[in-house]
């Protein structure tokens, strides 16, 4: 009894970052385990202890790189199974923890209150009851409508038991960004040139990514709008910072990756150049997109010039926006920090954005972000190159690159992973999922915190 009264004590003291890595990691294994049993593996098909906890890692963690052919190597319960792993992965672990309390008629703490605050990083503890409802809704509505517009090209294909299966699937896994598909080894790649596949899958990333305080944002400037409380000249400058800056990140992101993609790539043969000018500048739009961690691809990453490589690497790591299903350091940390740099070649004090001032504690969050998301890339990097020696840098980069921005796409090293390469790539997906910030709060012990009114003395050091 004094035991279980000590383990509850333990749980009980965890904080919010503790909470998020634990959870993760806890669902993970369950469904990794699950995955392993036999009932889960198709007839004729093998799965290692190591591949269901591959597969089950980049569900959760809504990655999309698989070491075997989602299609054809699960049954129907083992795909349910990983349709589930993603939708906890998308959603938050915390959110739905919360979702089944408000559903039983639980009485939520303060405490679990402030998680899901904590989780999402909101500014108030008020409403988040109502923030929970919110995520649930927005989801499953965008989900919903996601699943009709593919079922207008899978039903036909397919027939109508397997077509609404594999419109529900991908659905769901491009809005939470997991970019695991049920189509075959070539993801979307049959419907290179075809809009409905295309537009569905492009408009789903691009809403998940945006994050859904942004959602309910622009939908309040909506309906301002729509009352005529609003002049249409003035929405945009009504909105918050954290709104303003996510869109003008997104946007440049998005134009300025297509643009440049389709100048690298419209006379190379190998990637887009023998389509249709539509085509090319369809297939651009989609690359630029789904680099933003969805993990679909209707061109093989391999077959792309040196110059949209990196271009790709660059779009992989700064990822999407917060709040929402996206990875990556997000656009929000990439904007601060460009603005700090603009800020100090300038001599300014503040860095200044739309007439507010960033606050340095996010600046410092910045910094931290980054810096351990390129501390993970480097490590895993070197170690995934250290047990396979003989594979290609470049591959490499990009497969810990997409692990760890949790994107999913490869240069068709995945299949090819060694156990030890797997494990590597395991723990990459997991952390870039918790995020770096999560993980360094959760395992760093607490040191002596000097009074707060006190400070150490200042010395010159030379910088560059």
């Amino acid at each position: 009894m004094n035991k279980r009264m000590q383990l509850y004590n333990r749980l009980h003291k965890l904080n919010t970052a503790q909470i998020i890595t634990l959870g993760f990691a806890g669902v993970i294994i369950l469904g990794g385990l699950l995955l392993w049993l036999p009932f889960c593996t198709a007839p004729g098909y093998h799965t290692s202890f190591t591949d269901a906890m591959f597969t089950a890692t980049t569900s959760v963690c809504v990655t999309g790189l698989v070491t075997v052919v989602t299609a054809t190597q699960w049954t129907l319960i083992g795909k349910i199974i990983i349709l589930v792993l993603i939708q906890i992965g998308g959603v938050g672990l915390i959110s739905l923890g919360s979702i089944i309390f408000i559903s039983l008629r639980k009485k939520i703490s303060l405490r679990n209150r402030r998680i899901i605050q904590e989780s999402y990083n909101m500014d108030r503890m008020s409403g988040m009851v109502n923030l929970v409802r919110k995520v649930l809704l927005c989801v499953l509505g965008a989900e919903g409508i996601g699943a009709v517009c593919y079922s207008f090209r899978f039903i036909p294909q397919f027939g109508p038991v397997k077509g609404i299966g594999y419109s529900v699937f991908t659905a769901v896994s491009a809005f939470c960004n997991a970019g695991i598909d049920l189509i075959g080894e070539d993801s979307l790649a049959p419907y290179v040139a075809d809009p409905v596949v295309n537009f569905t899958t492009i408009g789903l990333v691009i809403m998940s990514g945006l994050g859904f305080v942004v959602w309910w944002d622009i939908w309040d400037k909506i309906k301002q709008v729509v009352r005529g409380k609003l002049p249409l000249n003035r929405a945009f400058k009504t909105l918050r910072l954290h709104s303003k800056m996510v869109l003008v990140m997104t946007v440049s992101l998005i134009v300025g990756g297509t643009v440049l993609i389709f100048l690298f790539e419209h006379g190379n043969i190998y990637s887009i150049g023998a389509y249709s000018t539509g085509t090319k500048w369809m297939a651009s739009l989609f690359q630029s997109v789904t680099t933003r961690t969805a993990g679909f691809f209707t061109v093989g990453q391999d077959r792309f010039s040196n110059a949209t490589y990196l271009l790709c690497l660059v779009l992989m790591l700064i990822g999407g926006s917060p709040m929402g299903t996206a990875g990556g350091i997000k656009t929000t940390t990439v904007a601060v920090l460009l603005l700090g740099l603009k800020s100090n070649l300038q001599g300014k004090k503040d860095v200044e954005v739309h007439h507010r001032r960033i606050r340095d504690s996010y600046i410092r969050s910045a910094i931290v972000v980054t810096g351990m998301a390129f501390g993970v890339l480097i490590v895993m990097s070197i170690l995934l190159c250290a047990v396979m020696p003989k594979t290609a840098v470049q591959d490499v980069v990009y497969e810990i690159t997409s692990a760890v921005a949790t994107v999913g796409l490869t240069r068709g090293l995945t299949p090819q992973l060694n156990a030890i390469g797997k494990w590597i790539v395991i723990l990459t997906m997991y952390l870039g999922r918790i995020g770096p910030l999560t993980l360094g709060t959760a395992v760093t012990v607490r040191a002596q915190k000097m009074p707060s009114d006190s400070h150490l003395a200042a010395e010159d050091i030379m910088i560059g």
